[in-house]
């Protein structure tokens, strides 16, 4: 099959994507696309310390900082501006989650430890609740299955369907606070609620089908030590209201609250979400993911940490975050104007949660 079969125009896409919502299944592979992919970027795939190390720990101890000033500030709209700081910080700190859950063996040493110590434990979200689930989103024949813990047609549910899906992430604070401090003491001592918590409580997932496996290997160590962090430092969040009062939790998780609305939205704007079930090409799955490239801006503060170029990320999953813009330049300039990658790139995310709200409105056969 030579270059010209093999790719997919833009154009020819669009009207596959018309035709019904089982576009995914004829779209074959777009060679030409996959080849420049990996023959571009060959020279920018390594993972740089000196930038994970210094991005991650700035953007925690803004977050930190912004957080402790507005809970000490007796300013209405300094704390509101502070807790604005901190949210946009400790969303960026917080989404180095999912480099980690890409790092090969050996990629960055102590980088896992320090960013759960810094961030993961604190937040309430250590790695091993990434580890070993996102990256079944990669697989080839489980991408949009009922098997991809990542995956739900949100574009072919109902219209109450996407805010019920934002608003519930304003929950994940509370939720995660119970999880660490009384389940996880518990079901040390009673299995029933051991299994329960670890298959449907300790994975970053949206399908409420997925049943997490138990760990094994190195990550079993790691489970154990991060869930006994996270344990005590749910105690300690707790014990604080009899030292300092109310306040200062109640702001720490207003904060939380807000990050992971904001990484909700993120989330609904990741993809297009339109694929029923069936298995899908690489290429296909890049058509169903999203990139959100310059000359935009915006998405840098919403989609930080690579995740802007999410398409491209489905391409490359091993690729560094920060190499991540000059890959997407080097293909835009490569590939001609109807090659497929362009068919993945969206002006911002009003316009695609408008797309999604949409096709949910759309009559049902």
């Amino acid at each position: 099959m030579n270059v010209q079969q093999t790719q997919i125009s833009a154009a020819d896409t669009l009207s596959r994507r018309e035709a019904g919502s089982g576009w995914h299944a004829q779209i074959p592979d777009d060679k030409a696309m996959l080849r420049a992919a990996r023959d571009l970027t060959k020279d920018i795939s390594a993972h740089r310390a000196d930038i994970y190390w210094a991005d991650m720990i700035a953007s925690a101890l803004v977050g930190y900082g912004a957080l402790a000033g507005a809970i000490l500030t007796g300013s209405l709209p300094l704390a509101i501006a502070l807790g604005v700081v901190s949210v946009l910080a400790l969303y960026r700190a917080l989404l180095f989650i999912h480099e980690i859950s890409h790092f090969r063996n050996g990629a960055l040493p102590g980088f896992r430890t320090a960013w759960n110590a810094l961030v993961g434990v604190p937040m309430l979200t250590p790695s091993f609740m990434y580890e070993g689930v996102h990256t079944l989103h990669h697989k080839r024949t489980q991408y949009g299955t009922i098997e991809d813990p990542e995956y739900l047609p949100l574009a072919l549910m109902r219209p109450w369907s996407l805010p019920a899906f934002v608003l519930i992430a304003l929950l994940a604070p509370v939720a995660l606070l119970l999880r660490f401090a009384v389940l996880v003491p518990l079901g040390a001592i009673i299995p029933p609620v051991r299994r329960l918590t670890w298959q449907r409580l300790s994975a970053l997932a949206i399908n409420p089908d997925f049943r997490r496996r138990n760990p094994e290997g190195d990550l079993r160590r790691r489970v154990l030590l991060q869930e006994a962090g996270g344990m005590l430092w749910s105690w300690a969040l707790i014990g604080s209201v009899f030292a300092f009062g109310w306040k200062p939790l109640l702001v720490a998780l207003a904060v939380a609250s807000v990050v992971a609305l904001l990484n909700q939205l993120r989330t609904l704007v990741a993809h297009l979400w339109e694929n029923e079930g069936e298995a899908m090409t690489v290429t296909a799955q890049f058509l169903d993911s999203v990139n959100v490239p310059p000359p935009g801006r915006i998405a840098e503060l919403w989609a930080p940490v690579g995740l802007r170029y999410h398409a491209l990320h489905h391409l490359m999953p091993s690729m560094p975050y920060h190499s991540l813009p000059e890959a997407h330049r080097r293909l835009v300039a490569e590939l001609a104007t109807d090659s497929s990658y362009h068919g993945a790139n969206h002006a911002g995310m009003g316009v695609l949660v408008s797309r999604i709200a949409r096709n949910t409105m759309r009559p049902r056969g």
